[in-house]
């Protein structure tokens, strides 16, 4: 744990609150700040300043209004800011005593403890990977063993499968977006998916769910096109092909549409090979 990491990085000492409702929480030695002020020269949040062997009593703890979940807590004039989860595990409360090794376990359980709610406000969104999530940790400036056990942790707890995720991104897809199976597959490896949950999640996908998908996208193509049968299928199977249908699907499907059309077929041999 990098202690200079934590180093002078001040805090307004807050206005404590002095409503009735907050009564209780006072008396605890909890108090809301309602706005940051200007912070005393010998007070400042630091574990490098802390003493290294002496037992320090909390004297405060504040609650901030942002970042939500956060308190501050009061050493004298030292003072460090957790999560309220943190808190409540380690029982940072008034008059409970810590030492400086203390406080380096609670601030690297702290750190992983904003990782983590970090990583469950970006799959508040939508579903991720576990590549989504370790990159979005590393912009944020979380350590790599932190962004590991905090990937792991979310694995254990179901909340990031790439399995189940890659399944119900191929199925999506191919079936309601009109993409091919290539291209699925392309959009899984950025995604940071193993190769063999990759093809297990293509394989989900029947190759008559492809070809009605690809039916689908080729006749609102072939509709949007002019010209003679030769021209229209060049620019309709050149448009599949670019959404990640296979060169064998894409002749099925142009075979297709030829013989659906009034005109008269001029001859197998007007069928292009996009394999």
């Amino acid at each position: 744990m990098d202690e200079g990491k934590y180093k002078n990085t001040p805090y307004g000492r807050g206005k404590y609150a002095s409503s009735r409702t907050n009564k209780q929480l006072e008396e605890r030695g909890i108090y809301d700040i309602s706005e940051q002020n200007e912070q005393d020269d010998e007070e400042f949040d630091g574990l490098a300043d802390f003493p290294e062997d002496e037992a320090l009593s909390i004297t405060s703890v504040e609650s901030l209004k942002r970042p939500k979940f956060r308190y501050l807590i009061h050493f004298g004039p030292y003072q460090v800011q957790v999560h309220e989860d943190v808190m409540i595990k380690y029982r940072m409360i008034k008059g409970n005593t810590f030492t400086k090794s203390d406080l380096l376990e609670i601030i690297a359980a702290d750190e992983k403890q904003q990782a983590y709610v970090d990583a469950l406000n970006y799959l508040s969104r939508k579903p991720r990977t576990a590549r989504e999530i370790a990159q979005r940790l590393k912009e944020k400036g979380r350590e790599d063993q932190v962004i590991t056990e905090t990937v792991a942790r979310l694995e254990r707890e179901g909340l990031v499968n790439d399995a189940l995720y890659a399944q119900e991104w191929a199925g999506q897809r191919v079936k309601n977006r009109g993409k091919g199976k290539m291209w699925v597959r392309q959009e899984l490896r950025q995604k940071g998916v193993s190769k063999p949950l990759i093809e297990e999640a293509l394989g989900s996908v029947s190759e008559e769910e492809e070809y009605r998908s690809a039916l689908d996208m080729g006749a609102k193509k072939w509709r949007q096109t002019s010209g003679d049968v030769l021209g229209r299928k060049r620019k309709t199977g050149a448009y599949l092909m670019r959404r990640g249908f296979s060169g064998s699907l894409v002749t099925r499907v142009l075979r297709s549409l030829v013989q659906e059309q009034d005109d008269p077929i001029e001859g197998e041999t007007d069928y292009e090979d996009f394999e």
